[in-house]
């Protein structure tokens, strides 16, 4: 049985952004590979689309794509729109879709960061942005989507191991409410 608890999703997802944004802003543009960056805001998208899906997912993918548009120095709308699309479709399948499945999980997020990437630099070819087709492919889209990928993979670990929802982001050490009956011993 899923028990929906609105308020630990919320205040999971909150904390999930401000952690992502942060990142985007001061980690990002400090680590490269030839001129990719880790892109945080698709990480974001990802993660609220395989755990919440549907219309929320897609919500939180076209703000986080906006909030990346808005800190780069690419068209604004275009990673909004892409991140929108990538939500939409990696929240088809429903909810909690991390929970115990690591290696699913991150297949999918490659594959849609590859997607994402190549589609967002071949944009930038179009604007001026980038010198050549060799130049999107080998030196911005792949090292995008390996940067990516390995920054993905501790969220994709913490969210695998969560039973439902999300990671368990509880201030204090102890659980309120319950029952006082432990199986810690069986």
């Amino acid at each position: 049985m899923q028990v929906a608890d609105k308020n630990r999703d919320r205040r999971g997802t909150l904390v999930l952004a401000i952690a992502c944004a942060v990142l985007q802003l001061a980690l990002a543009p400090n680590i490269g590979l030839g001129n990719g960056r880790a892109n945080f805001a698709l990480i974001f998208t990802v993660c609220v689309a395989f755990n919440v899906g549907g219309r929320k997912g897609v919500l939180a993918g076209f703000f986080a794509g906006l909030f990346f548009d808005l800190s780069t120095t690419g068209p604004v709308g275009l990673m909004a729109g892409l991140c929108a699309a990538a939500a939409y479709v990696m929240g088809q399948e429903g909810r909690n879709r991390m929970a115990g499945e690591f290696g699913a999980s991150v297949a999918e997020f490659s594959i849609a960061t590859l997607v994402v990437s190549l589609v967002y630099h071949l944009a930038m070819l179009m604007v001026g942005q980038s010198s050549s087709f060799l130049d999107v492919i080998i030196l911005r889209t792949l090292p995008t989507a390996f940067l990516t990928i390995i920054a993905f993979l501790p969220f994709a670990w913490i969210y695998s191991r969560s039973t439902g929802g999300g990671p368990n982001l509880s201030m204090g050490g102890r659980r309120r409410g319950g029952s006082h009956l432990s199986t810690r011993g069986l």
